[in-house]
């Protein structure tokens, strides 16, 4: 996509929040890696997505500063509805802290931190929706957690992002193997994904890739 047309798209979208704008400059200021911020027009999608699921429970893998998470908590409409987000990187944890209090969903998110694979089994939850975005080596471990371990439903939506890793995934090395861990970690969850007939399944060609999963 090029800069004017992405420039564009964000000029005829609903307004960005000013929290979540201060947000995004601060990540990028202070913040190692500020590109896995989920930024403007993916957390647009995100709140409208979770206005549309109307869930009760919300899972999301991977905090980073909160971006995602504030997105998906302003879509909440259901009463004592909540969001578990998890990060492993405690450093992170004040830094997103402040901007969900800042946003006014304090009382809607609960943060967490550790591996996912750890503290997503002991919550005993089942979830409406899960947004996907942490450690890429280890989509399809989150994905057997929640399919196999009936911490979703039929109906539930999974999303989950960054499946075509900057188009490594169409690279004929890549697939062959002879790739980082990270790529075959994606290569190995979209397979996994394609070929289970408990869900319907569409990849989204927006940002990074945005792959889409209901549970029948």
């Amino acid at each position: 996509m090029t800069f004017d047309l992405e420039r564009y798209i964000l000029d005829h979208i609903s307004p960005e929040d000013p929290v979540l704008a201060e947000l995004d400059r601060q990540t990028h200021l202070r913040v190692i890696q500020p590109r896995m911020l989920s930024g403007h027009l993916q957390g647009q999608l995100l709140t409208m997505l979770t206005q549309m699921v109307r869930p009760r429970y919300v899972l999301e893998l991977g905090t980073f500063t909160g971006y995602s998470a504030i997105a998906m908590a302003r879509g909440l409409d259901l009463p004592g509805a909540v969001l578990h987000t998890v990060e492993k990187n405690d450093e992170l944890y004040d830094f997103a802290a402040e901007y969900i209090e800042r946003a006014g969903v304090r009382e809607r998110v609960v943060q967490h931190i550790g591996p996912a694979l750890e503290v997503v089994p002991r919550l005993g939850l089942v979830f409406d929706l899960v947004f996907i975005d942490a450690d890429k080596r280890e989509y399809p471990d989150y994905y057997r957690m929640l399919m196999e371990g009936g911490m979703v439903r039929s109906g539930s939506i999974l999303l989950a992002d960054n499946v075509l890793w900057s188009g490594k995934v169409a690279d004929a090395d890549a697939s062959a193997g002879g790739s980082d861990r990270q790529t075959q970690g994606i290569l190995k969850f979209n397979r996994m994904v394609r070929e289970d007939a408990r869900v319907e399944k569409v990849i989204v060609p927006m940002r990074d890739g945005l792959t889409l999963i209901r549970v029948k």
